[in-house]
C-alpha cells in the first residue's frame, strides 16, 4: 500500500489563521551533520491521497508537490498511499493506521473525503499528528485544517469565461456533489454575471458523495462536457481532479476551450491539448502542505484552521499559454475587490 515518494525542493511561503502545539514529531526537528550535502531528518512524514493519487495532474500531484518540496529542504522520510475508487470508511481508517504504527508523524490527508477517519484515527493516536486538506470539521488538538478560499478563485476564472466566450453560453462540471465543490460552481457563476449579467451557465456533477469516483473517471468527464459543448457552451470548467483530462479531450475535439483546476493544467496536461487551455483556477495546495511541514521541521506542528485565499495567494488564476493576456488587467482589478472587501464572493 506504501510507496516511497520522490523528493525536489524549492521555498516555502506562509497561510494565515494557525495556531500551534509541540509535538513528539516537531519536538524531533531536523539536522545536517557536519561535511553533508543533503538535509537529514528523524521525521517521517506520510501522505495518505484521494482518489487518483499522484499523477491525477490535478489536486492530488499539487500535495505531492508539496510533500516533494519540503522532503529535498529538510530531509524528511515519506512514504505516500492511495485511496482506491469505492472504498468504504474502514479502508481510509486502515490507512492512516498504518502510518502511525509505522511511526510515521506527522501523517497528511489529503481531500474531505477523510473526515470520519482523521477524526477517528487522531484521537486513538493523540501524540500522533494530523493534518487534513479541505476540511474544517475535523477539531482535535493534534488536527491541522488546511483549507482554501476556491470560491474566490473560480470567481476570477468564472470572469475570464465570460470575457472570452462568443457564444454567451459556458459550463461548470464538478467532480463529486458535495458542498465544497459547490464553492468552485457558486464563485464561477458569481464571476461570470459579474462581467455579463445574461450569460447562460451549464452545470452537472459526475457523481454523488458517497461515490468519490467522479474524481478519476476521464471518459464520465469527457461525455459531460461533450453535452456542455453540444449545447451551445464553447468554455467548460472543471472541478473534477483526474476526470478534467476528459473534458481537455472534449474541448480538443469539438474545438472549444476549458478551464483546469487545482494546478496550472496547461504545464501537466497531454501537450496535445495545450492549446485549448484558456486559463487554470489555481489552489496552491503545495504551498499549504509545504508551508506546514516546514512549521514541523521548526518544532511546531499546526493546528486548527489555516485558510488560504486571494490575500496570500493561496488561489488564483494562471497566464500559461497566453490566452488570458489581453484581459489580465481586468481579472487583476477584480482580485483586487475581492482582496479589498468591496466584491463578496458566495459559498453556495
Amino acid at each position: 500500500m506504501l510507496a516511497l515518494s520522490a523528493c525536489a525542493s524549492e521555498d516555502d511561503e506562509e497561510g494565515t489563521e494557525s495556531t500551534s502545539s509541540n509535538s513528539s514529531s516537531a519536538s524531533e526537528g531536523s539536522s545536517e551533520p557536519a561535511g553533508s550535502e543533503e538535509p537529514v531528518s528523524d521525521i517521517k512524514v506520510g501522505m495518505a491521497y484521494d482518489v487518483g493519487g499522484r499523477g491525477d495532474q490535478s489536486f492530488n500531484d499539487s500535495a505531492a508537490a508539496g510533500l516533494d518540496e519540503a522532503a529535498g529542504e529538510f530531509g524528511f522520510d515519506s512514504e505516500e498511499a492511495e485511496a482506491e475508487d469505492g472504498e468504504d470508511e474502514a479502508a481510509r481508517e486502515e490507512r492512516l493506521r498504518t502510518f502511525a504504527d509505522a511511526g510515521f508523524n506527522p501523517i497528511i490527508a489529503v481531500g474531505f473525503a477523510y473526515e470520519a477517519s482523521v477524526t477517528k484515527v487522531a484521537a486513538e493516536y493523540p501524540d500522533v499528528d494530523f493534518a487534513i486538506i479541505d476540511s474544517e470539521n475535523v477539531v482535535a488538538d493534534n488536527v491541522a485544517n488546511l483549507v482554501f478560499a476556491e470560491e474566490q478563485g473560480s470567481f476570477l476564472v468564472g470572469a475570464a469565461a465570460a470575457l472570452k466566450s462568443e457564444t454567451g453560453n459556458i459550463g461548470f462540471i464538478g467532480g463529486v456533489e458535495v458542498p465544497l465543490i459547490a464553492k468552485f460552481e457558486a464563485g464561477y457563476r458569481a464571476g461570470a454575471e459579474a462581467v455579463n449579467p445574461d450569460i447562460e451557465i451549464q452545470s452537472t456533477y459526475l457523481t454523488q458523495a458517497p461515490d468519490f469516483s467522479g474524481f478519476g473517471d476521464p471518459a464520465k468527464g469527457k461525455t459531460a462536457a461533450e453535452g456542455m459543448f453540444d449545447g451551445g457552451a464553447d468554455i467548460v470548467y472543471h472541478a473534477a481532479g483526474g476526470s478534467g483530462g476528459g473534458v481537455f479531450e472534449a474541448a480538443s475535439e469539438s474545438d472549444n476551450l476549458a478551464i483546469g483546476v487545482d494546478s496550472d493544467q496547461y504545464n501537466t496536461a497531454d501537450p496535445a491539448v495545450q492549446d485549448v487551455i484558456l486559463t487554470s483556477m489555481l489552489k496552491n495546495v503545495d504551498v499549504a502542505v509545504s508551508t506546514y511541514l516546514a512549521e514541523v521541521a521548526g518544532g511546531s506542528a499546526p493546528t486548527g484552521v489555516t485558510r488560504y485565499d486571494l490575500s496570500v495567494d493561496g488561489v488564483g488564476y494562471s497566464t500559461s499559454g497566453g490566452q488570458v493576456d489581453d484581459i489580465a488587467g481586468q481579472l487583476d482589478e477584480l482580485k483586487q475587490q475581492i482582496i479589498d472587501g468591496e466584491i463578496t464572493v458566495p459559498t453556495s
